[in-house]
């Protein structure tokens, strides 16, 4: 009777689970837009080893220098079946500046825009740039910076000594687990919309 009783707790558990999941992707399909303003659901892709978000800003000076380092890290895992998509947190900005913005700092990946946060919040990301990594079954396996070049806002090394977004990635690839899922990013703040 006892196994009976927690096999039913644990099915609850997971339908909750599964129902806040299914409920975040509905929520990101209503407000996630593309550059021609048109809902998109940057988990769609079928097959994907996982799903990467850059969230950025045009207006943040930590966030462009790291426009290099985001299209080499495109250019390597993009044929190794990862999504990466970047996601314009400020609702002000709009189609025009940012695919101005994108062409300004050489992107050559996908953008959208987060206009009521849900990818934010399902990230819990709080600074441009940040990253988060998610496996194909919507699990978070990794957030935070992309690599340690800043130690804090306007301050960092000539050159990063851990790339924390390139080992997560080479883990999730690997079938390992992500040893460092949390890292402190350092950026401008995501504004709050409430």
């Amino acid at each position: 009777m006892y196994a009976f009783k927690a096999l039913i707790v644990l099915l609850a558990a997971l339908a909750t689970v599964t129902g806040a999941w299914l409920w975040h992707v509905s929520a990101a399909e209503s407000s996630v837009l593309d550059l021609a303003d048109r809902p998109i659901d940057p988990f769609a892709a079928d097959g994907t080893a996982a799903t990467v978000l850059i969230f950025v800003r045009t207006d943040c000076p930590t966030s462009n220098r790291y426009a290099p380092e985001v299209q080499r890290l495109f250019d390597e895992y993009a044929s190794r079946n990862v999504a990466f998509w970047l996601v314009y947190v400020d609702r002000g900005e709009t189609p025009v500046e940012i695919r101005r913005h994108l062409v300004e700092y050489g992107y050559q990946l996908p953008a959208v825009r987060d206009m009521r946060h849900a990818l934010v919040d399902m990230s819990e990301a709080t600074v441009t740039p940040e990253a988060a990594v998610f496996a194909p079954d919507g699990e978070v396996v990794y957030r935070g910076r992309i690599d340690n070049r800043y130690t804090e806002f306007g301050k960092g090394r000539a050159a990063p000594t851990r790339r924390d977004l390139e080992q997560a990635l080479d883990a999730v690839l690997a079938g390992r687990r992500v040893l460092h899922a949390r890292t402190q990013s350092v950026g401008c703040y995501i504004e709050d919309l409430k």
